[in-house]
């Protein structure tokens, strides 16, 4: 933006400086820089008005840039601010770096009309993971309400879904162990984390409760992935991690403690 800014004043120095054809009737140059500045007043407001505005944009670059003190931070907090539609939700990092995410009161989401607001979920991440925008493209479709990734280490992504689409008579609380056994929670569900067909791919399941709650937990190779399944209210919550091979084989325990750490709150 400065350089921009720089240009613009180089440009207009240059042209108010050429030499233009005599007007005077004596073959005599006459330079724009006098004809532009004929009449003091006009002059001096136009100088006026573009040192302002030039100030103004040097504020905003410095805002940008971080250069009023913040350092990094405020390119930080542009960088965020200009994520349209995406609440911020990370907290500060604890002594290893990790943070956690609990999804903002305020953030916007939901399945339509005659549905309530989603409860919010938590889970944290080590150092250099970030939210990454959502697209309607993805495997998961609309019910896809956050994704996270490093391009290190993997990814991860939160599936919302309605417990409509799969049971009528769940109510508005429902419980996980109502709508079925791991064995029939991951055979309807895992194809909508994977893509595919998850026979064959189960390497283990795993029950828990946290706070009453049950959560069931699956690891299924391949593709690599540990799988998440918990409900609330009245939907169904999916959270997934996965990583290729390489990122499976070197950053397992942190994609692992990743996956335990998820909590509908």
């Amino acid at each position: 933006m400065g350089t921009t800014t720089l240009l613009g004043c180089c440009s207009f120095s240059w042209r108010c400086n050429q030499k233009i054809k005599p007007s005077d009737g004596h073959g005599n140059w006459i330079s724009r820089t006098r004809a532009c500045c004929s009449d003091e007043n006009i002059c001096d407001g136009f100088w006026k008005r573009r040192t302002a505005l030039v100030s103004g944009v040097s504020l905003i670059s410095s805002a940008v840039l971080g250069l009023s003190g913040g350092g990094g931070q405020g390119l930080a907090a542009v960088k965020q601010g200009l994520l349209a539609g995406r609440v911020p939700g990370l907290s500060e990092p604890d002594e290893q770096g990790w943070r956690t995410y609990r999804r903002p009161d305020e953030k916007s989401g939901g399945h339509g009309v005659g549905w309530s607001p989603i409860i919010p979920y938590s889970f944290s991440v080590p150092p250099q993971w970030e939210e990454v925008p959502v697209s309607i493209a993805d495997l998961g479709g609309t019910e896809i309400d956050l994704r996270f990734a490093n391009s290190k280490q993997g990814r991860l992504f939160v599936i919302v879904a309605p417990v409509l689409r799969f049971a009528d008579n769940l109510g508005d609380d429902a419980k996980l162990e109502l709508i079925g056994p791991p064995e029939k929670v991951i055979s309807a569900f895992g194809p909508e984390v994977i893509g595919e067909n998850v026979e064959g791919k189960v390497l283990s399941m795993d029950v828990s409760q946290h706070s009453g709650r049950t959560y069931y937990q699956f690891e299924l190779e391949p593709p690599h992935v540990i799988i998440t399944a918990t409900a609330a209210g009245n939907r169904l919550y999916l959270f997934s991690v996965t990583a290729n091979g390489l990122q499976w084989k070197r950053n397992y325990k942190d994609l692992k403690k990743i996956a335990d750490s998820f909590r509908v709150v």
